[in-house]
């Protein structure tokens, strides 16, 4: 049997974190949507054993420790499953950027999965499911706009965005999630108000949704590395109407009313940086 799902990349809109659970876990508070900008994964299932993970990068870890593996494994586990699984990914969302886009393949095995054996897993489920694998694949099960709680694991859907459009940048860095998260020093963290944000969300309120964006962790990945304060200052200066880094970066996005005032942005930035993406949000 075969199945191909659509993983798409996720950006942070607002992203808070108020404390650290006493199991070193990250106690969460974002507003996340996932836009156009996504991989394909193709998953086929047959007699025999064991898992293969092929993909089109090949730098890319195609064992035990890729997410999406791992997402196979697991299932095979839980539910006493004896097939093969093979996964074949094209990759198109940046690697190691702060855009989920393992997370997202990872969530697209366990819903294909889910589809192929017939296993009845309710997305609430499948979330639940996906939180042992890594705090984004909750909310990539989803992939709608939504307030994600708690450890990564409370997922509150939300209305799609009014329309607009994201520029993306991705420099030629690689930022380390844990190392980012292991930083954090609470006291010195200037948080995000996310309810506001959610509150824009809601209403629709395009101005509001730029005014209340922001992401706790820019400070401290800034602060190592300088290309994302760069990208920032070029948003700014060709006209952007706010930019903010995605996850714990190095992806930093701007956000635009208009596609002409994207495409403008787009043709500015470009020359500075090889990976620049124009999306919208899904």
């Amino acid at each position: 049997m075969r199945t191909v799902e659509k993983a798409c990349a996720k950006l942070n809109l607002g992203l808070d974190t108020p404390y650290r659970h006493k199991d070193g876990k990250i106690e969460w508070n974002m507003i996340m949507t996932s836009i156009e900008l996504s991989d394909y994964v193709e998953i086929v299932t047959e007699k025999g054993n064991g898992i293969s993970v092929h993909c089109n990068r090949v730098f890319l870890p195609q064992d035990h420790r890729n997410l999406a593996y791992q997402a196979a494994f697991l299932l095979k586990k839980k539910f006493g499953i004896q097939q093969k699984v093979d996964i074949h990914i094209r990759k198109n969302i940046p690697v190691a950027a702060g855009m989920g886009g393992g997370s997202s393949d990872a969530a697209a095995v366990i819903r294909g999965l889910n589809r192929l054996w017939d296993l009845h897993m309710t997305d609430q489920e499948m979330a639940t499911f996906g939180l042992q694998l890594d705090s984004d694949v909750p909310y990539c099960v989803y992939s709608q706009t939504a307030m994600v709680t708690g450890k990564g694991d409370n997922i509150e859907l939300m209305p799609k965005l009014p329309k607009m459009y994201f520029v993306i940048v991705k420099p030629k860095v690689s930022v380390s999630t844990p190392e980012i998260l292991n930083k954090i020093d609470y006291d010195k963290l200037e948080h995000v108000n996310v309810n506001e944000l959610a509150a824009a969300v809601e209403t629709q309120d395009y101005d509001q949704i730029v005014s209340h964006m922001g992401n706790v962790l820019e400070p401290l990945s800034s602060k190592h590395h300088s290309e994302i304060k760069k990208i920032k200052e070029k948003f700014e200066k060709y006209g952007a109407d706010s930019a903010q880094m995605s996850g714990t970066g190095p992806t930093v996005f701007g956000i635009c009313r208009t596609e002409s005032q994207a495409k403008h942005i787009f043709n500015s930035i470009r020359g500075f940086c090889s990976e620049v993406y124009i999306v919208r949000p899904v």
